[in-house]
């Protein structure tokens, strides 16, 4: 198995992610609606379906979460839009002078993307109740592939798996930011939906990768 994929291939990856979310737009609402506004995967869908009419044949991975970004950043309202924009940005940023993708790159995007998230204010840390419980477990794996020089599918089972840990552990925590932090130990007990949906993107990510780099 190869330990790369070019960019130029990788524009699948972004069309898959637009199918993960279509998929699991009622789920992800149904989350989110125990203990916050219940629009988490309708806004989410709306985002990605605009994207995937705005996706073209000569664009690359780099470009469609360049694209994907910006519109969640600009046009999908909710707390999770602007969140999930510069994520992506962030991604696209991080990977645009990339011809072929390898494990490299692809923990460099999680880590620009973690930044991101950082830089926006609300400083969450794993424990919070949010994306980052999912993000950073997922994150950390990849460094420590990366520096153990691991096989790129190798690499992704162990991040999809810390992944999956970090999102389910939420179940048991209090929310600590945004709105579902006002019902305190209510919060407890349920699944935090923005994990919910960073976990589910983050396997079709790494699954998609996998595939191309067959």
């Amino acid at each position: 198995m190869a330990n790369t994929f070019t960019n130029q291939a990788g524009r699948v990856v972004v069309e898959r992610l637009i199918d993960t979310i279509h998929e699991n737009r009622e789920y992800l609402s149904d989350i989110d609606g125990k203990i916050g506004d219940g629009d988490h995967g309708i806004n989410m869908d709306k985002g990605f379906q605009m994207t995937k009419e705005r996706l073209d044949e000569n664009m690359t991975m780099s470009d469609g979460l360049k694209t994907l970004g910006r519109t969640l950043l600009l046009e999908i309202g909710g707390s999770m839009g602007p969140l999930y924009g510069q994520y992506y940005k962030a991604m696209a940023k991080a990977s645009k002078d990339e011809k072929d993708i390898g494990l490299s790159t692809f923990a460099s995007m999680l880590d620009a993307a973690y930044q991101a998230l950082r830089d926006l204010g609300d400083k969450a840390e794993p424990g919070d109740k949010t994306l980052i419980d999912t993000l950073h477990p997922a994150m950390t794996s990849l460094r420590k592939s990366v520096e153990a020089g691991e096989s790129f599918s190798g690499a992704l089972d162990k991040m999809v798996d810390a992944a999956e840990q970090g999102w389910k552990s939420t179940k048991d925590m209090v929310a600590k930011i945004g709105r579902s932090s006002r019902l305190g130990e209510r919060s407890r007990g349920v699944l935090d939906a923005g994990a919910t949906s960073c976990y589910l993107m983050l396997k079709s990510m790494a699954e998609t990768s996998k595939e191309l780099a067959s």
